[in-house]
């Protein structure tokens, strides 16, 4: 294997991590949106609020990283992602931002009306930042983003068919994931009433995502023929990997088995993120801009992997610990809002 592609698989591993921890992060903030009113909400919200902790501190670590090994090792796809979609990135940007002062702000509040208005902030961000990030997916995939500087359509490029299939399913995937962990986790509180309802919106919710997935095929063979038959060929074991670890989560989630279904649930979501560049390899920029003409000069390419080698090292561990510490941490029912 040469340096661009241990480079790419590496970047995808960040992809992956990115997925499944920001959208437990994400789906914790739609969860908390479809909680209800102020106070018959308010158990749901702390319980949300506790188990989102780790996810929280530690997210965008990977979106970081993902940004900055795409710069560094594949400038030419770093430079047309950024300028033709800076549209949607800006959005993302701006829902992180709100989302991390709204929730901050409403943990500080005293005022129910101060809550409700940056409660709703909060939300709101949840929902729209990872559609937006869904519809950048959709806009690379279909061949939308094309090589060069803002050569793709500024509007049209990430308002296509594909790519609100893509927002739409980033929605619905994060919340999915939430709502599975969250089951887990109000068992270990001692919450089993809690455990019940996020358990039947994980129900509810995994089978829509399952049905607009279904949907999309023929929105993929329609609008991006060449994902679709990378799809359908090359990455199928892993999408009917996907469907088999999705039913089996289902299965388990019906029979309360909220352990394992953590782990399905995750193996589902991360045979989905690998089987779209599994698609279309070797190409990075659809139809034509391949791993070897995106990558860079080999010699950034040695230093950046024995930089993020070295990083390794001392990041993994300490997400490790604060994941170990985290679960270990008592749940405190009467905590404040």
């Amino acid at each position: 294997m040469d340096q661009a592609r241990a480079l790419l698989i590496v970047m995808w591993v960040g992809v992956t991590l990115y997925a499944l921890l920001a959208g437990a992060d994400f789906g914790g903030g739609i969860l908390d949106l479809l909680a209800g009113r102020s106070r018959k909400g308010m158990p749901q919200r702390r319980l949300i609020e506790h188990s989102i902790g780790p996810v929280w501190e530690a997210n965008h670590v990977w979106l970081i990283f993902v940004i900055v090994v795409l710069w560094t090792g594949f400038p030419p796809v770093f430079a047309a992602v950024m300028s033709t979609l800076y549209i949607p990135l800006t959005l993302v940007a701006l829902g992180i931002i709100a989302r991390g002062a709204a929730f901050a702000f409403r943990k500080a509040s005293t005022e129910l009306w101060q809550q409700r208005l940056f409660g709703a902030a909060f939300a709101v961000s949840s929902v729209l930042t990872p559609f937006f990030l869904g519809t950048v997916a959709g806009a690379v995939a279909s061949g939308r983003v094309p090589p060069g500087l803002a050569a793709g359509d500024l509007v049209n490029s990430w308002l296509a068919p594909t790519s609100l299939l893509g927002g739409v399913l980033a929605v619905g995937v994060c919340a999915y994931l939430a709502a599975v962990y969250l089951c887990d986790d109000a068992v270990r509180a001692g919450l089993p009433e809690l455990a019940g309802g996020f358990r039947r919106r994980a129900l509810i919710i995994g089978l829509g995502v399952g049905v607009v997935a279904l949907g999309g095929i023929a929105v993929l063979r329609a609008d991006a023929p060449r994902l679709f038959e990378g799809l359908t060929h090359r990455a199928l074991p892993l999408l009917v990997a996907s469907a088999v670890l999705g039913l089996i989560s289902l299965a388990l989630l019906w029979r309360r088995r909220f352990l394992l279904v953590r782990i399905t649930a995750a193996l589902a979501v991360t045979a989905v993120v690998w089987g779209w560049p599994l698609a279309q390899y070797p190409v990075m920029l659809p139809p034509g801009l391949t791993v070897e003409e995106a990558a860079a000069h080999p010699s950034v390419l040695t230093a950046t992997l024995i930089v993020l080698g070295v990083g390794a090292l001392v990041i993994l561990p300490s997400m490790a610990w604060l994941f170990l510490v985290q679960r270990r941490l008592p749940y405190r029912h009467d905590a404040p809002g």
